[in-house]
Formats: structure tokens, C-alpha cells, sequence
């Protein structure tokens, strides 16, 4: 298959050819996932150069792990699953439950487009964004690991709590659990650093967290 058609392979062909000995597969999958890996896996350490070595290895593991990947499943969530266990095992080998978090680079701020003001909003609007997600970034920061990176796979992500359950290795009301509480601690650490909480964020009085 030609490079130019590799960008519009599923990831399951992708996988195929990997498994058929293309390392060049194995490129374009790891240029595919690496950005929301990376990101997922920064956001929980607080440490961008960190960051890059955990995702290094975790791409690793699931290179050496292919040919036990099951090509009914959703490739993200396998990926999102070893990168879990990868920063997981990091953390509990000594590091701090919570940590400073600093945007990883200018590009960041892209993670959190859902907050980003359009274009045709005057100078103000954005510069008022872009101050709600530098807020949003620190606010994270000082959550533990388990709930920064649940919230980040459900609504960065937009994993289903099946996946998310599937990725961390939690029952899904558990998920559902962490979520909520997850929710609460973000939207208090905006409000005490003078952010109102984006809509999404809040705890709604009914209906399922």
C-alpha cells in the first residue's frame, strides 16, 4: 500500500500491516495516536519531558502487544489502556499523588478546544478563553492522577464510560463514581481561583453525572 493511502487506512488495517512486518504502518499508528496519548499521559504527571518517555514506552509495549489485539475493539481505548498502565505503574513507583501541571507547548491549548472562542469572536472573548484554559489546566493539576484522567478520557477524549472502564480497569459504576466526584473537585478548584465553571463541568442536580 502506498504512503498516500496509509493516511486513510482504518486502524485496523493498519494493525494488519504491522502485523505483516511494516514498520512504516507502525509510523503512521503512532503518528495517528500520539498526540492524544501524550496529552492524556502529560496532563497526569505534570511533566512534559516525562511525559514524552512514558508515551515512548507505552507505544513500545503495544507494538510488542499487537498480534494480541483484538480487531473488534477500538484501538484508542487498547492504546489509552497500556498508556494508563504505563504512567500508572510510574506513579506508584514514587511519585507525588498530585503534581504542578504547565501547559505541555502553545499548541496545547488545542486539548481543550471545546472551551476555544471562534474565530469571528472579537480579541476580548478570546483572550478571556484562552485565560479559562490556562485556569482549567492548573485547576487539573492539583486533582489526584485517577481523577484528571478520568475526566480527560471522557470529555478530551470523548470515550463512553464502558471504554473508560475498559481503559482503567474500573467497574463502571465506579467510573461513574469517579466522575462525578472528579466534576465537583474541578468545578470547585476553578470557582476558588475565580473561574466560572464551564457548563459541562458542573454538577447537575438531576439526571446521571
Amino acid at each position: 500500500m502506498r504512503q498516500k493511502d496509509r493516511t486513510t487506512a482504518s486502524d485496523a488495517e493498519l494493525v494488519e500491516q504491522v502485523l505483516a512486518g511494516s514498520s512504516e504502518a507502525f509510523r503512521q499508528l503512532v503518528e495517528r495516536f500520539q498526540r492524544p496519548v501524550l496529552s492524556v499521559i502529560a496532563r497526569m504527571v505534570g511533566d512534559p519531558a516525562l511525559a514524552e518517555d512514558l508515551a515512548q514506552e507505552a507505544f513500545i509495549k503495544a507494538y510488542r502487544a499487537l498480534g494480541s489485539f483484538d480487531p473488534r475493539r477500538k484501538l484508542a481505548s487498547w492504546l489509552f489502556k497500556i498508556a494508563h498502565n504505563t504512567t500508572i505503574d510510574h506513579l506508584r513507583r514514587g511519585r507525588p499523588e498530585t503534581v504542578p501541571l504547565e501547559p505541555a507547548g502553545p499548541d496545547d491549548e488545542e486539548s481543550w478546544e471545546v472551551l476555544a472562542a471562534s474565530e469571528d469572536e472579537g480579541p476580548q472573548r478570546r483572550a478571556e478563553q484562552a485565560q479559562l484554559v490556562r485556569g482549567l489546566d492548573a485547576a487539573l493539576g492539583r486533582l489526584a492522577p485517577r481523577y484528571r484522567e478520568i475526566l480527560l478520557l471522557r470529555f478530551q477524549q470523548g470515550l463512553a464510560y464502558h471504554e473508560i472502564a475498559e481503559v482503567t480497569g474500573l467497574a463502571m459504576g465506579t467510573v461513574k463514581v469517579h466522575l462525578h466526584r472528579a466534576r465537583k473537585l474541578l468545578a470547585a478548584e476553578l470557582a476558588a481561583a475565580g473561574f466560572v465553571p464551564p457548563e459541562r463541568w458542573r454538577e447537575k442536580k438531576k439526571g446521571r453525572a
